[in-house]
């Protein structure tokens, strides 16, 4: 999720910590209301000491990881590339299901927030540009990425999306065992597949340029990864749905059927399980 050349989205870096401030204010408020909504409930969860003016009170602190957030987002003049509205969307879903597993196509300048979105929760970043994750990597060290190599052009999309339309593409199993080539086999650390992510996040590879990877396998593998869970369902993000690629790429592949909701160029899908009820079409008719 690199910047991207064009002009800049306007976006006022005071509504991000406020944004935050309200996010970590509900966090301590749910926490203090499940502590003591039943006494059953204290024997088994730690409750906080007696105030003791000689002792450092450590309930309710903000974490770490988002005071760290914060931070950074008050005095960095660098924001994210998404839009406050399009941030609105993935947070309504990251309150509801956080702690979760969240995967995110991308590395950028907004990581931070995704992490800090999921707090407790795993976050991992997949990057095809090694110099940029080192770049990231030096500005915040407690994000997990790896890099991802992909074999794809943008210029070559078309044809990508007539192949996927073949009986071997609509069939739901483990990515690394697809016979569909727009599946990523290989080309993901062992641990990503292992996983059932309940997030994913679409922002990345480049495919703004004829000549760069595009997104091509990115979404169809989430949607495969979505369909290939155990159980319940998987909360699709995909950005900059203006483009062609992204735009055709999702509605075929994530199906329209399933589009939950779209926010200026971030489209939400939400793909459940094809494991519990066998015989369930790639999209729903």
């Amino acid at each position: 999720m690199k910047t991207k050349p064009k002009s800049p989205i306007p976006f006022k870096p005071i509504l991000l910590i406020t944004f935050f401030l309200l996010f970590i204010l509900l966090i301590i408020f749910l926490t203090s209301s499940s502590s003591s909504s039943s006494p059953s409930s204290h024997a088994n969860l730690p409750s906080c000491p007696p105030p003791q003016p000689t002792s450092d009170q450590t309930c309710n602190k903000i974490p770490p990881p988002i005071a760290e957030t914060l931070v950074h987002y008050a005095t960095s003049n660098i924001t994210p590339q998404q839009t406050y509205k399009e941030i609105s969307v993935s947070l309504r879903v990251l309150t509801k299901k956080s702690p979760c597993n969240f995967l995110v196509f991308g590395l950028g300048y907004d990581s931070l927030m995704w992490a800090g979105l999921n707090h407790g929760g795993r976050t991992v970043f997949l990057e095809e540009d090694r110099s940029w994750i080192k770049q990231i990597q030096d500005l915040f060290p407690t994000l997990v990425s790896y890099h991802v190599v992909y074999d794809t052009k943008v210029a070559h999309a078309a044809d990508l999306l007539e192949m996927g339309r073949r009986e071997e593409c609509q069939a739901v199993g483990d990515p690394r065992a697809s016979g569909c080539e727009l599946a990523l086999k290989g080309e993901l650390p062992e641990e990503i597949y292992e996983v059932d992510w309940d997030v994913i996040m679409v922002d990345a590879p480049t495919g703004y340029h004829d000549g760069a990877p595009g997104r091509m396998k990115a979404i169809y593998t989430a949607g495969l990864m979505g369909r290939n869970r155990a159980e319940g369902a998987t909360e699709v993000f995909v950005h900059d749905v203006d483009r062609v690629v992204e735009d055709e790429f999702s509605k075929v592949f994530l199906c329209e059927g399933y589009m939950t909701e779209q926010e200026g160029r971030l489209r939400h899908f939400t793909i459940p399980s094809h494991r519990t009820r066998l015989g369930r079409p790639f999209c729903p008719t």
